[in-house]
């Protein structure tokens, strides 16, 4: 209704002016004075042009008037211009305020009525977003008659609908060109492991373990509240310490200093000093069950983690509790230590992973990929990389953001540990006593292993705990649920040909969640 009234304001202005104009030129007596017909009409378009040039662009209707205009006369904006020779006969077209609709006769609705040009700094950082390829064809593209304004990246306007315009004959540029699924690289081949000995000793699950720097002897925690000392040449018992009075779930040998160090279900960390086998130290301060520590490689820094949902950070010699790690929401289950940033990692059963800084005592990065609980945390001795174990899958990631690399899947199970060699062996052992072998950098599973239970265990008690490579990275030890551990080693027999990698480059499915 508005425009209608504004095409009636327009005509009805136009028409009076006109009347104005011809009256203009006509006598006293009433009669018309001759005038040149050449002269008259150079007038009008002169008039027509100089005074009411800004409200010809409104819209009209399109029976009234039609186009006689040439092509080439437009504007920047794509607006009609008036021809310079007035000579030529013109019948003028009101259009709208914009090049669009591109013909007359074409209703103007919401999306074409108004549309404004982008601005200059908008053009620029289109143009800064697009490809290489597609930006030196744009800027090679010759300017297009009349100086019309084009978008950077769009098509030339003489191209139909739904033609593809492959710019540069490159195909590997081309959106539609199709993409090849990412496979699975050949893996390394790495000998398969053997059972050769199984140590008994302990009176309940064999919770923990950890080999010395010296690779003579390793340490085990037990539900017998004991820990223990073995040879680890010939698996003999040397030595057995007490003192938690609840399950030991975690020990550490110190590379810096004669130290052991323990933690339990006890909410105990204990310090014992190895040439008088004696507790030296406590560190008092979890509100529940400590499940993990680890030392820190290059200053004298204890962390342990507890079922209080907290993780502690402790000086081993003043014993005092530098930082408390709070976030989690659940149950820390396992942390890990390294000189580089970020220098503390723990998993839990909120199933979300953070990376701390150790300095201010605050998350830098969690991440919430996983979906059940992370019970399992390795960091590879060499790359700069991580991987975390939980009953979906195991996920590895890339320091020091924590950015994902790819999941391992296949080990449906509970996983209680993760070890990793610097050969890139990936030793991941679950609570139904399964244990699998993984290439670290393709992610292949190269051999399952379910050692039989100790005679005399129910089948039921066929679990893994924790697990270890000795510093020779020869040997793997495992701690079982039915009470004993379990020693591996390569088997120096085995070829590529007689166990050759069972391997097709597949499409693989990276999922991050």
């Amino acid at each position: 209704m508005v425009e209608e009234v504004q095409k009636h304001s327009v005509h009805t202005l136009v028409f009076r002016s006109l009347k104005r104009t011809h009256d203009m030129f006509v006598a006293d007596n009433g009669k018309p004075v001759p005038l040149d017909e050449e002269s008259h009409k150079r007038k009008m378009a002169i008039k027509l042009r100089n005074e009411y040039g800004p409200v010809l662009h409104m819209p009209t209707s399109k029976e009234n008037l039609k186009e006689k205009v040439p092509q080439s006369a437009s504007d920047s904006y794509g607006h009609k211009q008036y021809p310079a020779n007035q000579g030529q006969e013109v019948e003028y077209l009101v259009t709208g305020t914009h090049p669009y609709p591109p013909g007359p006769g074409v209703a103007l609705t919401a999306d074409t009525k108004i549309q404004r040009m982008p601005s200059e700094s908008a053009a620029q950082s289109l143009a800064v977003a697009l490809p290489a390829s597609q930006a030196r064809a744009d800027a090679n593209r010759p300017v297009p008659a009349g100086g019309e304004y084009r978008h950077p990246g769009a098509s030339d306007r003489s191209q139909p609908a739904g033609t593809v315009v492959m710019e540069g004959g490159n195909a590997k540029n081309s959106a539609l060109m199709a993409k090849k699924a990412p496979t699975m690289p050949k893996p390394q081949w790495h000998p398969p492991w053997k059972l050769y000995r199984v140590i008994s000793g302990h009176l309940g699950w064999v919770r923990c373990i950890a080999v010395e720097p010296g690779n003579q002897w390793f340490v085990t925690g037990s539900a017998d509240r004991t820990i223990k000392i073995w040879d680890l040449a010939s698996g003999k018992l040397k030595l057995s310490l007490t003192g938690h009075i609840s399950t030991v779930r975690g020990v550490i040998v110190s590379t810096r200093s004669p130290y052991l160090f323990s933690c339990g279900e006890d909410k105990q960390v204990k310090c014992w000093d190895l040439e008088y086998n004696k507790v030296i130290r406590h560190y008092h301060g979890h509100l529940s069950a400590v499940y993990g520590l680890d030392l820190h490689p290059t200053i004298d820094v204890l962390v342990t983690c507890s079922r209080d949902s907290t993780a502690r950070i402790w000086d081993v010699r003043t014993k005092a509790s530098v930082h408390t790690l709070s976030g989690h929401t659940n149950a820390v289950a396992t942390v890990r230590c390294q000189a580089a940033e970020p220098q503390i990692i723990t998993g839990s059963h909120d199933t979300t992973i953070r990376l701390w800084d150790l300095v201010a005592g605050k998350t830098r990065v969690t991440l919430t990929n996983h979906k059940k609980s992370v019970r399992a945390v390795v960091l590879h001795p060499r790359h700069y990389t991580f991987a975390s174990g939980s009953p979906d899958n195991i996920k590895q990631w890339k320091f020091p953001d924590g950015s994902f690399i790819q999941n391992l899947s296949g080990h449906n199970a509970i996983i209680n540990t993760l070890t990793v060699n610097s050969d890139g062996v990936l030793v991941s052992g679950a609570d139904n006593g399964t244990m699998h072998l993984w290439d670290w950098r393709t992610g292949y599973n190269f051999q399952r292993v379910h050692a039989a239970v100790q005679p005399g265990s129910l089948d039921s008690e066929s679990g893994i705990f924790a697990c270890a490579f000795d510093q020779s990275e020869s040997r793997l030890l495992t701690a079982e649920a039915d009470k004993t551990i379990k020693v591996y080693k390569e088997d120096d027999t085995a070829t590529e040909e007689t166990h050759p990698v069972s391997w097709k480059p597949e499409i693989i499915k990276r999922k991050r969640f």
